[in-house]
């Protein structure tokens, strides 16, 4: 899974990135899109690795992928044609004040600049629709196949939707007509998060449904502060529960209907991404593809069990370990033996 970050010029986006991945970003080229991996912390995981105390701990992880800024007067719109390759848009905006840095609009307005963005990907799929749309207007002298006439049906539902300003994903299409948009790469099928770069000041403030408010410049501050238990001191002093930086992946993982689930050993305790819905199989495929092809069944222990029992002999010992087969929706939180045979 990949995440788009968009904004405008000064709103923290390079910031942001280079804390998620550890990337540096010097010889980062104008119009370049630039991609880094960044760990999912999970408390989970490192109580795991404390119980078990194996060789390795792997967090799950996002791909998070630097777009150009926006600009209007962009002909090319570089920043779109990155995005279009992402499963999440992820929009930066800025909410802070500071003289000694710069708004390319004038002032410091972060629901305009929202506004501003939503509005160009809004017309950015319209153009895009409407191309499509000129194209099979053409081809029907030929004669329209099937999935042409399916495909012009649900385009104009589409711009119906966005000349309403309203997003192709608010649309509730049925998966066969969302199907025969899929080569489009249209933009506003993707969902959206919204992260606000705010003064260390207004940490607490809400911005409503798929928003994070962080501050960079406290996030750098963490950082910077390599003992964990004074970085907690100082999260603590700020008045968060969690760095920002944790809360904008947790958030992503959210929006893009992703859970984990986990695998204990010697070797290690690791947390393994999966779509929310799962099958047993499916997720067994995550860790091996034989495991997929060869499912028997999987051990289930629900973290909540073990934690409460202190061991996984315990657990056994209570009854709590499960049986399951193929049909077992993975939940989130489970703690996974598979078995196989190929």
């Amino acid at each position: 899974m990949k995440i788009a970050l968009l904004g405008f010029s000064q709103a923290g986006k390079k910031t942001l990135f280079s804390l998620l991945t550890g990337r540096t970003l010097r010889d980062m080229k104008p119009g370049e899109s630039v991609e880094g991996i960044a760990p999912i912390r999970d408390e989970r995981v490192d109580r795991l690795t404390e119980m078990y105390s194996p060789k390795k701990k792997v967090y799950a992880e996002n791909a998070f992928m630097l777009c150009p800024d926006f600009s209007g007067d962009d002909g090319e719109h570089r920043w779109l044609s990155s995005a279009r390759k992402s499963d999440l848009i992820c929009l930066v905006l800025r909410a802070f004040e500071s003289e000694n840095v710069y708004h390319p609009a004038g002032s410091v307005d972060p629901e305009r600049d929202r506004r501003d963005l939503v509005a160009e990907m809004l017309l950015a799929d319209m153009q895009i629709a409407e191309k499509r749309l000129n194209r099979i207007e053409k081809e029907r002298k030929a004669g329209l196949s099937t999935v042409q006439i399916l495909e012009e049906q649900t385009l104009k539902k589409c711009m119906t939707g966005l000349e309403r300003e309203n997003p192709i994903s608010n649309l509730e299409l049925e998966r066969h007509e969302m199907d025969v948009l899929r080569s489009l790469e249209l933009i506003t099928v993707k969902p959206v998060l919204c992260v606000y770069n705010v003064s260390d000041n207004c940490l607490s403030e809400e911005y409503g449904p798929s928003t994070v408010a962080v501050s960079c410049e406290i996030e750098r501050e963490i950082m910077t502060i390599e003992d964990q238990g004074e970085r907690r001191e100082y999260m603590e002093a700020m008045g968060l529960k969690s760095s920002g930086l944790d809360r904008v992946n947790s958030a992503a993982y959210d929006a893009l209907g992703l859970m984990s689930f986990y695998t204990t050993g010697k070797d290690e305790c690791r947390a393994w991404t999966i779509r929310k819905g799962s099958t047993a199989p499916a997720a067994g495929g995550k860790v091996h593809s034989d495991i997929e092809r060869g499912f028997i069944r999987v051990e289930i222990i629900k973290y909540d069990d073990l934690m409460d029992a202190g061991s996984e002999q315990e657990v056994k010992h209570r009854g709590k370990v499960h049986l399951k087969g193929k049909d077992y929706v993975i939940q989130d939180g489970d703690i996974c033996h598979f078995l196989f045979n190929v």
